[in-house]
């Protein structure tokens, strides 16, 4: 077997002791995408060949569970818009969100990411899971809120829920300008807790940003997988790195949950 085609799947330890679930969050290694794509590129909105693309995806599929039905993926635009999808849902194009929500048993959802980070939550209780992509713009909006709002209004409730914050970039390679640091400040002075400055730089701490809106909501059990996703030894898709390097696209990671 070549080994350069083996998935790497990352799982929640919390997470991964729940039977009725899987998860995983997957770097860019095992896949059928080249060059800049190198090598597990899910995002259909990207300039990869589609075909390359669709391959990844059912490889994620069949490594989640060979039982798993097409993996459901929204059109993704840094909002704090979601959809829910329940056995009354009738799939039209591909919808315009940044959330997914599903009591559905076998029904992957997932979100793409470069840099953002991935959260799966899941309820205990009710069997609801979430999957939610979380740039700076869209946990600044709400995001979160509105999801976990959302399924408790479902009868979920926070004491029972898990969620993971996966890869994303870490504060020490997030830098940011003035300006974006006074729009944090001007909705909530305490935002200032998020950002430390260095060698007259300032740098956005976006994973501890997301652990405070979720503790805010009463969600406690929370893992942090803390894995920064421009670091390139963690072998994963980066649009920063692909920045710094004049790459003019970059590939996508995924991040997965499915009830079964």
């Amino acid at each position: 077997m070549n080994l350069k085609q083996v998935l790497k799947v990352i799982k929640s330890k919390k997470l991964s002791k729940i039977r009725n679930l899987k998860h995983g969050f997957f770097n860019s290694v095992g896949g059928h995408s080249k060059n800049i794509y190198k090598s597990l590129n899910c995002g259909p909105g990207s300039n990869d060949k589609q075909s390359s693309v669709k391959k990844n995806l059912q490889k994620v599929r069949k490594k989640i569970s060979i039982k798993a039905k097409s993996i459901c993926l929204v059109s993704q635009f840094h909002s704090n818009k979601f959809v829910y999808i329940d056995e009354t849902y009738k799939k039209k194009k591909k919808p315009k969100a940044d959330a997914i929500i599903t009591n559905q048993k076998f029904l992957p959802i997932a979100v793409l990411t470069a840099d953002c980070a991935p959260i799966l939550i899941y309820d205990d209780k009710i069997k609801m899971v979430a999957a939610i992509h979380a740039g700076w713009k869209g946990a600044f909006k709400g995001i979160i809120n509105k999801v976990v709002n959302f399924m408790i209004k479902k009868g979920c409730k926070t004491e029972n829920m898990t969620a993971v914050i996966g890869p994303s970039i870490s504060s020490k390679n997030y830098e940011v300008k003035e300006d974006f640091k006074k729009k944090f400040i001007k909705k909530d002075k305490k935002n200032s807790l998020f950002f430390r400055s260095g060698k007259k730089k300032l740098y956005f701490d976006l994973t501890k940003f997301i652990h405070s809106s979720l503790k805010v909501i009463n969600i406690k059990h929370i893992d942090n997988l803390k894995i920064d996703t421009f670091d390139i030894k963690n072998n994963f898709f980066s649009a920063r790195r692909a920045l710094k390097l004049k790459h003019n696209d970059y590939g996508r990671n995924i991040s997965i949950i499915m009830l079964n």
